[in-house]
């Protein structure tokens, strides 16, 4: 396989933007998706004398993205999509994470898959995290983006044509509409239930034993649990159908 890094690195540091110091950010201090304390390592690692984040230069971005992630989790070696799909993985989320998430997701002939398979099990770490609340729907959006572009990049590689990978988009987008669908009636129907158990606390205290009240207090809460939990699904479903979408034009 060729080195593909001048065609995968564009894509990711499209989403790791420019200078950002959130104050829900453990990372601290970033600019071009590098962390202050990431950088000093670097230099430290080098030789070089420490200066801040801010001062990187595009060409330092990039040979310090090309050494400490690109060629340190091997996407050089890597199909097509799938070396997309590892390396965002492996910059977003430590390369431990993006080894972890393709030794899992490899086995199949269809390399699509793969790439499929790996930003599934990345989107289920990052929803697991508390700062999914804060920075989920960007990251969704994110994740969905590099799935499209890795399963084109597969499925060209594998020879398809590019009204089979218009066709596939599409499929992928109506499936995710389906889904996305499923999880709002679902997270409706929890919510309403958990509304309506609060109702009948609210209205009929005198009816209830105090073990009652913490059998449906517990029930509230499971619906209110699995009402947050389809609704983050659904964001993601409608992250993927809009991605694939997009694809298919």
């Amino acid at each position: 396989m060729s080195d593909r890094f001048e065609i995968c690195h564009p894509i990711t540091a499209g989403w790791e933007g420019g200078w950002s110091n959130h104050k829900d950010d453990p990372g601290g201090k970033t600019y071009l998706g590098i962390t202050e304390a990431r950088w000093h390592e670097y230099q430290d690692k080098m030789k070089m004398r420490r200066t801040a984040v801010r001062t990187v230069t595009l060409a330092q971005a990039l040979k310090f993205y090309r050494s400490e992630f690109w060629l340190a989790a091997g996407c050089q070696r890597l199909f097509p999509g799938v070396d997309l799909a590892v390396y965002d993985a492996s910059v977003n989320s430590g390369i431990s994470r993006g080894q972890k998430w393709l030794k899992a997701s490899v086995g199949s002939n269809d390399h699509s898959e793969t790439v499929r398979k790996i930003c599934r099990a990345r989107l289920s770490f990052m929803q697991s995290l508390k700062i999914w609340k804060t920075f989920g729907r960007g990251w969704g959006r994110r994740v969905a983006d590099i799935e499209v572009k890795g399963v084109a990049m597969a499925l060209a590689a594998m020879g398809a044509a590019d009204a089979r990978i218009r066709a596939d988009a599409r499929a992928e987008a109506e499936a995710a509409k389906t889904a996305s669908k499923a999880s709002d009636k679902t997270a409706k129907a929890a919510g309403g239930a958990s509304g309506a158990a609060g109702g009948s606390i609210a209205l009929d205290p005198g009816v209830v034993d105090s073990a009652a009240i913490w059998v449906l207090g517990g029930f509230i809460v499971a619906a209110l649990v699995v009402a947050t939990v389809t609704f983050v699904k659904k964001r993601a479903h409608d992250a993927r159908a809009e991605a694939y979408a997009g694809a298919a034009a």
